[in-house]
């Protein structure tokens, strides 16, 4: 037992069987159980310490930033009838490559010769214009030839008017001597039957002086008459003069309408032919429409109309057409209670579905298979799901994107945020805190920026 001797007993004598070696074996075995305790309880104490990078896990998918890049719906503006088709799934097209065929489906296009005939009523309406345009003039003509007319026969009734009244002038003169002259004839008669009835003339010249009494009073009567007469004719004048200007004045209203109406006719004709014209520029472009183009260049996604025959309405997706050149960001969402923990800038790690990777997502330098990314872009309304969009491009200064990563894609983003140790981290999951985004010290507070004293102005 005190191993002086080389010869062993062990071979005779069976241990276990007695109690006192049974407690010897067990209290070994406890130690080295409390050892390797001590030993693990101390390692979790010293990894506590250890730092730990606040995150906030998201969900998302990969998109374009620019919207013209994404997937692009190509729609049919008019409503027809799927005649042809000139690509397949998978088929990449260039900006102006024909799509599809489409042929007419509303009755008031099937007319083949419809541009025609539209033409040929633009045409019409046109020369209409140019008819109601010589209309116009003729009347404008008429007008002024009405014009002169009045002017013309104005004067000569004018003329008429001052002729006459110089010829009752001259015969009111000649009135004037006749009446002088029967004066005469009568003082004449009177002294001449005076000297009769003394004897002093013959009965031959009395009678001869009453012949001339007789004659000048004959010549005072008929100078009256003419004198009359003139005055009849001056008054005649007048009112011809008068009847003139309203029968000018009628005529000259009537051709002024006339111009008036066919001015008024080309004018409808000029909206009737620019209405015409319209509809046939508007025919010409219904006819470009049935060829559907590529809006731009890419590959041919998904045909969402198949076959022939199909009718199409204004406006339906007839393919999708995802743009050769894009720019690739990925597009997550946020609680609204950590958004005020994030800023443009901010650094994000992804995880993108199909590319293996292992994920510590509190010691971002120790995982395998992920990439690096920024945030450029938060939204400032909530979206209708509750949650803030936020937008991720690639980083520049570290590990770029795989070159086969595809739009649609499903992400899984860590928005990296501060470094603190393991304990603490615990301790916050824990009491359901949120990750420590403030600042310690002076540097925390922002810079209050004074406005000077307005002056009182006196």
């Amino acid at each position: 037992m005190l191993n002086i001797s080389d010869n062993s007993i062990i071979q005779f004598v069976e241990l276990k069987d007695f109690q006192s070696f049974k407690l010897l074996r067990k209290s070994r075995i406890r130690r080295l159980t409390l050892i390797l305790l001590l030993f693990s309880l101390l390692c979790v104490l010293f990894s506590l310490f250890l730092p730990w990078t606040q995150n906030i896990n998201a969900k998302g998918y990969v998109t374009t930033r620019s919207p013209e890049q994404r997937p692009q719906a190509v729609q049919s503006i008019i409503a027809g009838r799927i005649e042809q088709w000139f690509v397949r799934e998978g088929d990449f097209v260039q900006k102006g490559d024909t799509v599809v065929f489409l042929s007419e489906v509303k009755s008031e296009y099937f007319d083949p010769a419809l541009i025609a005939r539209t033409q040929e009523q633009v045409d019409a309406k046109s020369q209409s214009i140019q008819s109601y345009q010589a209309k116009v003039k003729a009347l404008q003509n008429q007008y002024t030839a009405l014009e002169d007319g009045l002017s013309l026969k104005n004067k000569q009734v004018k003329n008429k008017i001052e002729q006459t009244r110089n010829k009752i002038k001259m015969d009111s003169i000649d009135l004037e001597a006749y009446t002088n002259n029967l004066k005469i004839a009568q003082n004449q008669l009177s002294r001449t039957k005076s000297l009769y009835e003394k004897g002093l003339k013959t009965l031959t010249e009395q009678q001869e002086k009453e012949l001339k009494l007789q004659e000048a009073n004959a010549k005072v009567t008929v100078q009256q008459n003419k004198l009359l007469n003139q005055k009849n004719e001056l008054a005649n004048l007048v009112l011809e003069l008068s009847a003139i200007e309203r029968d000018y004045a009628n005529k000259l209203a009537k051709s002024q309408s006339d111009q008036q109406s066919a001015f008024s006719a080309k004018l409808e004709s000029m909206a009737m032919t620019s209405k015409l014209q319209n509809q046939l520029s508007n025919y010409n472009e219904r006819q470009k429409l049935y060829y559907v183009t590529a809006p731009q260049s890419g590959y041919v996604t998904k045909i969402v109309k198949k076959g022939i025959g199909e009718t199409v309405k204004e406006g339906a997706d007839i393919i999708t057409i995802m743009p050769e050149k894009y720019d690739l960001a990925v597009e997550i969402y946020l609680k609204p209670q950590d958004l005020p923990l994030l800023k443009k800038g901010n650094d994000v790690r992804l995880r993108f579905d199909g590319w293996p990777a292992i994920v510590i997502s509190g010691w971002p330098e120790s995982s395998t298979g992920i990439f690096a990314g920024e945030i450029i872009a938060i939204d400032q309304f909530i979206s209708n799901n509750g949650f803030y969009r936020v937008l991720i491009s690639p980083s520049k200064e570290q590990k770029q994107w795989p070159d086969l990563l595809r739009v649609g894609t499903g992400v899984r983003a860590f928005l990296l945020l501060n470094d603190v140790p393991i304990w603490y981290e615990i301790w916050r999951q824990l009491n359901g805190f949120p990750p420590d985004f403030y600042n310690s010290g002076e540097e925390a507070l922002p810079e209050i920026k004074r406005k000077a004293p307005i002056k009182s102005v006196k």
